[in-house]
């Protein structure tokens, strides 16, 4: 059914349209990384293509101005822009925030894939940086045996001075589409029924 707009769409393709467009899948990449207690992968595909549009609004409102489009308009434009530019900095903003906070967990796990090479790179200097710092600054003054910044001493068997995201915390959902019974725990006592 085609809607009363002439344009062919009836309502269900428009909103179908507007969840796939890239706007959408980046404040849903943005919803998802900020609602996580751990990292997820990067989403570089999404992230170019928002580069892109970016790059191909500013130019455009560029052009409107150098028009002399009506300021409206160019303004309605603007505001576009900003959002779009507003969640792209608040989507990388989140994942360095989360990548400086546990750097030295995600480089000793599978995380470390979910990564960009940006990213990678980003953790490695930050890491470097930090790991300099705490040599000169205070792990030098220590004893011998203590001079570790991943373990309490040389007896540790493992790295217990290395903080982890806290995966046993609240995290909130929607689903989009029914999906069934999901256990909430490993055990499998508590389940629950997601529905749209």
């Amino acid at each position: 059914m085609a809607s009363g707009s002439g344009s062919g769409l009836s309502m269900e393709d428009f909103e179908s349209l507007m969840k796939t467009s890239d706007v959408e899948l980046l404040k849903k990449a943005w919803r998802n990384e900020k609602a996580a207690p751990e990292i997820l992968q990067f989403q570089s595909s999404l992230v170019q293509r928002s580069q892109e549009q970016i790059q191909l609004m500013e130019e455009t409102i560029e052009d409107f101005t150098r028009s002399g489009l009506d300021p409206l308009i160019v303004s309605v434009y603007q505001m576009d822009l900003d959002r779009t530019q507003y969640l792209l900095r608040s989507y990388l903003r989140i994942r360095l925030q989360k990548i400086e906070k546990d750097m030295i967990h995600i480089s000793k796990t599978d995380i470390w894939n979910r990564l960009s090479q940006q990213e990678q790179k980003f953790a490695k200097k930050s890491y470097e940086n930090m790991k300099k710092y705490l040599d000169e600054s205070v792990l030098s003054k220590f004893p011998i045996g203590y001079q570790s910044n991943l373990k309490q001493s040389n007896a540790s068997e493992e790295d217990d001075m290395v903080p982890e995201p806290n995966l046993d915390t609240f995290v909130f959902c929607k689903s989009e589409s029914s999906i069934g019974s999901i256990p909430l725990d490993d055990s499998g006592d508590e389940i629950v029924d997601l529905v749209a």
